[in-house]
């Protein structure tokens, strides 16, 4: 009988993204390495994970709440408004730095062992969770501090954490395939995240942008999933249906990137 040969250029997409979900303990084992790598050589340990949103938030604070004095809708505290998108924003340009990063990264680990590298991108994802937890607690006690309550649309959170990670991970793929045959793109990460803070409302209501420009926010998926936040934590009005838009093309931008990413993944130990 042929002995046929299976490589890894020949396999289907969702073959291939069920054999990625049988490494989920490798996964959690990348996760673990990074978390630890990330705090063994901080004296503050993962206090620094709760002190670095704070320190941007006072800043926010002082100069859109005290010296400009933003008007923010449903009369929500500035603080509060701000840290709800924030904590989204932040999850979100982590996994870009850190997972488009992830292959150039992790070179020694991709000559030695064979296994899917799309699971080099996507354990970023457990690591950005434990940022974003701490924050959700931050979040969690300033809500109590102000008497503001949660509104009953909170059983929606965990949608737009999805939402939060299939964003971020649909550039995150792209880049870190594209960075490993092309260097320069991880010098450009960190300009596409200070870049896209001022066009995401982020530290802003997305109220601020006139009628007629109002496209460019419905054009920005992330611009969806802040508001989608904010409105399951602190209420107020629902995001616009409009923004399924942006997240259609967000899907389109996953898809592509993991059929690009299947394409060069056998080549990827020749550039590393």
């Amino acid at each position: 009988m042929a002995i046929r040969r299976i490589s890894a250029e020949e396999t289907p997409l969702i073959p291939y993204l069920k054999r990625v979900l049988q490494y989920k303990s490798l996964i959690g084992s990348l996760a673990k390495r990074d978390i630890r790598a990330q705090y063994a050589q901080t004296l503050l340990g993962i206090l620094w994970s709760a002190l670095q949103p704070l320190a941007g938030l006072l800043v926010f604070t002082i100069f859109f709440d005290k010296l400009i004095q933003v008007e923010i809708p449903n009369k929500v505290p500035y603080p509060l408004f701000a840290f709800s998108g924030m904590i989204s924003w932040y999850y979100f340009t982590f996994l870009i730095a850190h997972g488009g990063t992830a292959l150039i990264n992790s070179q020694s680990l991709i000559k030695k062992v064979y296994f899917p590298k799309l699971i080099l991108p996507i354990s970023k994802v457990v690591v950005g969770l434990l940022e974003l937890g701490i924050s959700m607690i931050l979040l969690a006690i300033m809500m109590l501090y102000l008497g503001r309550m949660p509104s009953p649309q909170i059983i929606f959170l965990p949608l737009f954490i999805i939402l939060n990670i299939i964003t971020g991970l649909a550039v995150a793929i792209w880049l870190s395939a594209l960075t490993v045959r092309y260097r320069d793109f991880q010098h450009l990460i960190p300009y596409l995240i200070n870049f896209g803070i001022w066009l995401t409302p982020v530290f802003y209501p997305s109220t601020l942008f006139p009628p007629d420009m109002k496209y460019l926010i419905y054009l920005n998926p992330m611009a969806g999933v802040i508001e989608g936040f904010r409105w399951t934590l602190l209420g107020g009005e629902a995001p616009s249906i409009y923004y399924i838009f942006s997240f259609t093309f967000t899907i389109f931008v996953l898809g592509t990137g993991l059929f690009y990413f299947r394409r060069i993944e056998k080549s990827i130990a020749d550039y590393v």
